[in-house]
């Protein structure tokens, strides 16, 4: 039997991307209802990308998520093929049933404790977080603030730009996205800002505003059921969770498969620009925001990413932001590993694309959404594209997986170091437009303008 990580990776591998010069994308559309009931087990039996229409199927993705944490999910797996087959056939009733069994199978499935996930005890409470670091700063690094509101909007600018390039292409291997559009080194259509990555920050902030440095996760946790009414993968979960009256950390770990994938790592880049200069501070926010709906090593990829935000602000050669960031995880973690891992092979390849070929198979089993394989993705960009916008995204379209995940990081790494080229700024406009009510059209210039005076306090 095939396990759940090869299933869904030949999929991926299958799976030529939707022309999106002539096809219209669906976000709006994809977040205008609710699904419950029979409508959420069918989209979960069978979904498709709203901006680039890459196929999924969540329930696949559970068992292959469970399975890279180190679980034996074998059971589950054996009904997934049956499940797909009865969903193509619309037979509900049974699809129920089938569904439950598949779900029960995850929620008990036996761990496997020589696993690599297992050989570290995660701990739960910050200060322990914080004890597993390396040797790294802690106080704030000196550096001249008074540009910081226009570095702030550049690096808003730069994680919209990337957030927009990627929006198109997500979840599709490289050389499927090279058949289609072949080297991409611009946008594919007219820039959209709208998905699922920018709404998390946006309400981070709002608690920021009203809490400051104060704010806590069941502060953030609460603003989610206020505010979001319906998340993906590890977001839904944890929504589910938090109306259930699961709080953090309990509503990122409870059930939940998805907790190392990338949504955490997505939105870290807040929590750095709320601590211009100050890492340890940026991984502490990213901490409490993570828990929310990840833990350990989903938590661990926010807090990179966020410092990585936060040295942009006082180191300007990316190659030195990477290695500088990977400090600021628990060194014997697994995501510590994987970035160790990943740093090794960017500093000992000379091409991009012979250090993407090994660690394209080093992370294989992992989905595209995964955190492990598109911390990989960010920095084999951001090692060979260095400080060049355009090569990077390039670098980025090539390995495929999160497109539009990674290029917001990326993107305002870059942005934050020196100003976003007009080739991505200028047809991005000034317009920052979510699916969040009171939120449709957001000023991209006053959203930054209120981030630098947050950062401030």
């Amino acid at each position: 039997m095939k396990k759940a990580w090869q299933m869904e990776r030949e999929l991926r591998l299958a799976a030529l991307p939707m022309d999106r010069r002539t096809h219209e994308s669906h976000w709006q559309e994809s977040f205008s209802e609710v699904p419950y009931g029979d409508a959420l087990i069918k989209m979960f039996w069978h979904s498709n990308v709203p901006g680039s229409g890459a196929p999924e199927i969540p329930y696949l993705e559970m068992a292959q998520a469970a399975y890279n944490k180190g679980y034996d999910t074998s059971v589950a797996v054996a009904l997934i093929p049956r499940g797909i087959e009865l969903a193509r056939e619309g037979k509900t009733e049974e699809l129920r049933v089938l569904t439950a069994e598949l779900l029960k199978a995850l929620n008990s499935a036996p761990i496997d404790h020589s696993h690599p996930f297992h050989q570290f005890h995660h701990p739960a409470r910050w200060v322990d977080v914080k004890a597993e670091m390396g040797k790294v700063q802690d106080s704030p690094i000196p550096f001249d603030k008074k540009d910081l509101p226009e570095r702030i909007y550049q690096g808003w600018l730069g994680q919209l730009c990337g957030g927009s390039f990627g929006t198109a292409i997500e979840g599709y291997t490289g050389e499927q996205i090279f058949k289609v559009y072949g080297d991409v080194r611009g946008y594919i259509t007219q820039p959209e800002t709208t998905n699922d990555d920018v709404v998390y920050e946006l309400v981070l902030l709002d608690v920021f505003e009203r809490l400051g440095r104060a704010l806590t996760s069941r502060d953030l946790g609460l603003e989610w059921v206020k505010q979001i009414q319906f998340g993906w993968s590890a977001e839904w979960v944890a929504l589910r969770n938090l109306n259930q009256g699961i709080f953090p950390p309990e509503s990122g770990s409870f059930q939940n498969p998805y907790s190392n994938w990338i949504g955490a790592q997505m939105r870290g880049m807040i929590c750095g620009m709320l601590a211009p200069g100050w890492p340890m501070e940026a991984a502490r926010l990213a901490h409490i925001d993570g828990v929310v709906s990840h833990d350990n090593n989903g938590v661990y990829g926010e807090m990179y990413a966020a410092v990585m935000t936060s040295l942009a602000f006082v180191r300007n050669e990316p190659r030195e932001i990477l290695k500088e960031a990977a400090e600021y995880v628990p060194q014997q973690s697994f995501y510590a590993s994987v970035l160790r891992d990943c740093l090794a092979v960017a500093a000992k390849e000379t091409a991009p694309a012979d250090a993407w070929k090994i660690l394209d198979k080093h992370y294989e089993e992992y989905n595209w959404i995964d955190a492990h394989n598109n911390i990989a993705a960010v920095i084999y960009s951001l090692w060979y594209g260095q400080k060049d916008m355009t090569e990077c995204f390039s670098l980025l379209a090539k390995a495929g997986l999160d497109v539009d995940c990674n290029g917001g990081l990326v993107g305002n790494v870059l942005g934050l170091i020196q100003p976003v080229p007009q080739q991505w700024s200028a047809p991005l406009g000034e317009l920052l437009e979510t699916y969040l009510p009171g939120k449709e059209k957001l000023s991209i210039r006053e959203l930054a303008a209120r981030t630098a005076h947050l950062a401030n306090k």
